[in-house]
C-alpha cells in the first residue's frame, strides 16, 4: 500500500518497485496473455454495443438507487433477510461486529470482497477480538503476509510460487514443494477446517437484483459457496451501485465481467442467493442472513454529473491489466485499496484527497483503460479532472501556475519558445541537434534520452515561403502544427505540406493565431488555462472557413475531439462551433488515406524495412489503426513489431514528472523495435518522435525515427 507523503518519496517507492524483476516479468506475461484471451473471449460479439448497453443500464439504475434499495429491502425481508443501509465505513464495520456479537460468533470466514477491503473490515473485526480468515486463495495468501491486494481480481499476482511455498512452511511447520498444484492442495487442506468451525460467513456480491431480493456472486473458486452455506450466519456487504432492477440486467453484465476480467467466457461458479437457506443449527432451521448496503459517499457521487459514471464500474480489473504503468510498478504503488485507473479515481471519493493526491499524477494518459472498460467509463479524463480538483482545493504549485499564465498569452508563449533556443545553444552539441548537458536542476532523471534543440526557425515563420499557391481551390484545409511540430520539428509539417499539396485543388492555410492545443496544461491540472486556449484555437481556426483541420500530432487531434466539448460545455454560445470544429479535425494519416486517397503511382518505393509505433491517442483516442500502416506500405516495406500499440512512455509532461517510469517504458519500446530488425521506425506523433529518437540516440542505436509524413514526402516523385 502507498505510504509516500510527497512526490519525492513516491518516486523513490516507484524506483524500488521497478527493481522487482519477478513482478515485472509476471505482469508482462499476464498483460500479453490477457490481450489474446480477452480478444478470443469476445470473438464474434459486438463489444461496443454491449458496452453502451451496460453504460445505459448502469446509469439508469444509479438514477434510482434509493428506489431500488427500498424494493430489494422489501423483497428480501419478506423472505427473512435483514437488510441494512450503512452510511459510511464506520457504520458498516460496527453493524457487522454487532451481528457477530448478537449471534455469539467468534470464527469468521470470508469470500473475496473489494467492498470489505474498502472499509478495512478485517482490521476492525480483529480489534473486536474476532478471528477472520480469508478463503479465496489469493486473499488468504496476502492475509498471511499482512498485505493488501495488488490487483482487484488477482490479489497475489505479484508473488512467486517460491514465496508462497515459504509462506506455507510457516503455516504448516512443514517443508513445502514449490509445485503450484501441491501448494493449492495445502491451502485446501488448511482452509477446510476453517469452513467447518466458522460461525459466520462474509461475502460481497456482484449483483443485487431489486425485483427478487437476489444476490449474485461470480467466482472461480468454490470457497464462495462454502462461505455462504456452511456457517449459520451469512453477512453480505454490497456497494449500493450493485443494485439492478432485474435478472436480465445482471445477465447483461455477466456477458462482460468474466471476459473482461480474465478472458473467460464464464467463470467456474455463478451463484444466486434468494433468501436464507436451510440451517439445522439455528432455532428456526433457517440461516441467519443479513445484507448490508454500503453508501460511503455513493449517493452523493450519483448526483455528481461529471463523476457519477465511476459507479458503473463492474470490478473486472481490466483497467489495470492494460495499464503500462501498473505493468511496471504493480498494484501496491498504483492504488490505495482499489487498483488501476479506476482506483486512482475511487481513492479520492472513498478514501480522501490525501490518499489520491500522488496517485492521480501517475497517469501517462495513454487511454488503454478507457478502451478496455466494460462500462464505458472515461477514465483518463476523470483522472485529469480529479488532479485539477485537488489542485483547486489545495492550491496550484508555482510551476503549473506559471505555465498557465504564460499559455493564456499566445504572443508571450510563442516569444518565449523562440527565445529558448538561444538559451539552449550553449548547451547543445556541435550540430545544434541535441542538448548536450544542462544543470542538474533542469535535467534531473532525464539522461535516458537526448533532448532536441528548438528549431532555428519555427514553422509559422516558414509558412509564407513554402505555402502552395492554388488558383481555384476545391478544398480548404487548415494546418494545425501544435507546439512540438511548430517549434521543434517544423520539417515534419513541411513534409506534410508537400504530400497534401499533391491533392488537386487543395488550398492550405496555417492560421498564425493558433496556439498550443492545451493538453499540457490539462495534464498539469490547469483546467482553466486549457479552457482559455481552447477558445483561442476556435477563434484562430474557424471551422466554417475550412473543410478539414489537419494535424500531425495524434495527441492534439484526440484532445480537440474529446476534451474541447467537455472543456467548453458551459459556453453555450460556442456549442455549435465546437461541434463543427471537432467534426473537421483529422489526423494526417487518415487525411492521406481517406480524403486524398494518395496514389502509390506518385511515390518511389524504397524497399526499406520500416516499423511502426502507434501513438496512444491515434490508435485509442481516434481509433485510427490501419491508415498509418497503409501509408508506410505505399513507399516502404512495413514490418510489424511486438506491442506496437503499447505506450512509449512520453506522455508530455509525464516524462518530466515520472522519469523513472518513462525511462523503463522507453527501454521496452526500443527493445521491441530492435528485435524487429528494421532500419527505421515511423510514428504519427512528434512527442513519440522526441521520446524514441532521443532514446535511440542516447543508446547509440542506428534505427532512424521519422514522422509518417516525412517518410512519404521523401519518396514523392518529382
Amino acid at each position: 500500500m502507498l505510504t509516500a507523503g510527497n512526490l519525492k518519496e513516491y518516486l523513490n517507492e516507484i524506483e524500488e518497485a521497478l527493481k522487482n524483476d519477478f513482478q515485472r516479468r509476471t505482469l508482462d506475461t499476464f498483460a500479453v496473455a490477457y490481450r489474446t484471451g480477452r480478444a478470443n473471449a469476445f470473438a464474434g460479439m459486438d463489444v461496443p454495443s454491449l458496452v453502451q448497453e451496460i453504460a445505459r443500464a448502469k446509469d439508469a439504475s444509479l438514477s434510482r438507487l434509493d428506489e431500488l434499495y427500498r424494493e430489494f429491502k422489501k423483497r428480501a425481508e419478506a423472505m427473512g433477510v435483514k437488510v441494512h443501509l450503512a452510511k459510511d465505513s464506520m457504520e458498516a464495520n460496527e453493524l457487522i461486529a454487532d451481528i457477530a456479537r448478537e449471534n455469539s460468533c467468534r470464527n469468521i470466514v470470508k469470500a473475496k470482497s473489494m467492498t470489505a477491503e474498502e472499509i478495512h473490515l478485517n482490521t476492525h473485526l480483529e480489534k473486536q477480538g474476532l478471528r477472520v480468515v480469508e478463503t479465496d486463495l489469493g486473499e488468504w495468501i496476502i492475509q498471511l503476509r499482512k498485505e493488501p491486494p495488488s490487483h482487484m481480481v488477482l490479489p497475489a499476482i505479484h508473488l512467486s510460487r517460491y514465496q508462497v511455498a515459504d509462506l506455507f512452511e510457516g503455516v504448516t511447520s512443514k517443508k513445502q514443494d514449490t509445485d503450484v498444484h501441491k501448494l493449492v492442495k495445502v491451502a485446501r487442506r488448511e482452509l477446510r477446517k476453517e469452513f467447518v468451525q466458522a460461525d459466520m460467513g462474509i461475502t460481497g456480491a456482484n449483483f443485487a437484483i431489486a425485483g427478487t431480493g437476489t444476490l449474485g456472486m461470480v467466482t472461480n473458486e468454490g470457497n464462495g459457496r462454502l462461505v455462504t452455506t456452511l456457517p449459520r450466519v451469512h453477512v453480505a456487504l454490497v456497494g449500493l451501485e450493485k443494485l439492478t432492477p432485474r435478472l436480465k440486467d445482471a445477465l447483461r453484465l455477466l456477458k462482460a465481467l468474466p471476459r473482461n476480467a480474465t478472458g473467460q467466457q464464464i467463470t467456474s461458479y455463478v451463484s444466486w442467493i434468494t433468501g436464507p437457506s436451510e440451517c439445522l443449527s439455528t432455532p428456526d432451521k433457517k440461516k441467519i442472513m443479513h445484507v448490508i448496503f454500503l453508501d460511503n459517499g455513493r449517493r452523493k457521487l450519483v448526483r455528481d454529473r461529471n463523476f457519477s459514471q465511476v459507479l458503473r464500474c463492474i470490478r473486472c480489473g481490466a483497467c489495470a491489466n492494460v495499464c503500462p504503468v501498473y505493468r511496471l510498478v504493480g498494484g501496491h504503488k498504483y492504488g490505495y485499496v482499489y487498483i488501476g485507473a479506476i482506483g486512482l479515481v475511487m481513492t479520492y471519493f472513498f478514501h480522501g484527497r490525501d490518499k489520491a493526491r500522488l496517485l492521480v499524477q501517475n497517469c501517462v494518459n495513454c487511454g488503454a483503460c478507457r478502451e478496455v472498460c466494460a462500462a464505458g467509463i472515461d477514465l483518463p479524463r476523470l483522472i485529469k479532472d480529479i488532479h485539477a480538483r485537488i489542485l483547486d482545493e489545495e492550491g496550484h504549485p508555482p510551476r503549473s501556475k506559471l505555465l498557465g499564465m504564460v499559455m493564456k498569452n499566445r504572443s508571450l508563449f510563442h516569444t518565449l519558445l523562440k527565445n529558448m533556443r538561444f538559451a539552449q545553444l550553449p548547451f547543445a552539441d556541435r550540430q545544434a541537434r541535441y542538448i548536450r548537458h544542462l544543470p542538474a536542476v533542469f535535467m534531473k532523471g532525464q539522461d535516458f534520452r537526448k533532448l532536441p534543440v528548438l528549431a532555428s526557425r519555427p514553422f509559422r515563420d516558414q509558412w509564407e515561403d513554402i505555402k502552395p499557391r492554388v488558383v481555384k481551390p476545391r478544398t480548404k484545409v487548415a494546418l494545425f502544427s501544435g507546439c512540438a511540430v511548430d517549434f521543434i520539428y517544423p520539417e515534419q509539417m513541411a513534409a506534410a505540406v508537400r504530400v497534401i499539396s499533391k491533392g488537386r485543388g487543395t488550398a492550405l492555410e496555417h492560421p498564425r493565431s493558433q496556439t498550443c492545443c492545451g493538453l499540457p496544461a490539462l495534464m498539469m491540472g490547469e483546467k482553466e488555462t486549457a479552457r482559455e486556449v481552447a477558445r483561442q484555437n476556435l477563434k484562430a481556426m474557424d471551422p466554417e472557413e475550412f473543410d478539414h483541420i489537419v494535424t500531425l500530432c495524434a495527441s492534439c487531434a484526440s484532445h480537440f475531439k474529446h476534451s474541447y466539448p467537455k472543456l467548453l460545455e458551459k459556453d453555450r454560445d460556442l456549442e455549435q462551433k465546437v461541434r463543427t470544429f471537432t467534426g473537421r479535425i483529422i489526423d494526417f494519416s487518415s487525411y492521406v488515406q481517406d480524403v486524398m486517397r494518395l496514389s502509390p503511382m506518385l511515390l518511389e518505393h524504397s524497399g526499406a524495412k520500416v516499423g511502426y509505433h502507434s501513438p496512444c491517442h491515434l490508435c485509442r483516442g481516434l481509433e485510427v489503426r490501419q491508415a498509418p500502416r497503409r501509408n508506410i506500405s505505399l513507399a516502404h516495406e512495413y514490418v510489424p513489431t511486438d506491442e506496437e500499440e503499447v505506450c512509449c512512455g512520453f506522455g508530455g509532461s509525464y516524462s518530466l514528472s515520472f522519469p523513472v517510469v518513462s525511462r523503463t517504458l522507453l527501454a521496452k519500446k526500443m527493445a521491441s523495435l530492435q528485435a524487429g530488425r528494421i532500419s527505421t521506425v515511423a510514428t504519427d506523433c512528434p512527442g513519440c518522435v522526441l521520446q524514441i529518437r532521443g532514446g535511440m540516440a542516447q543508446a547509440g542505436r542506428d534505427i532512424k525515427v521519422r514522422h509518417v509524413a516525412e517518410l512519404l514526402a521523401e519518396q514523392l516523385k518529382d
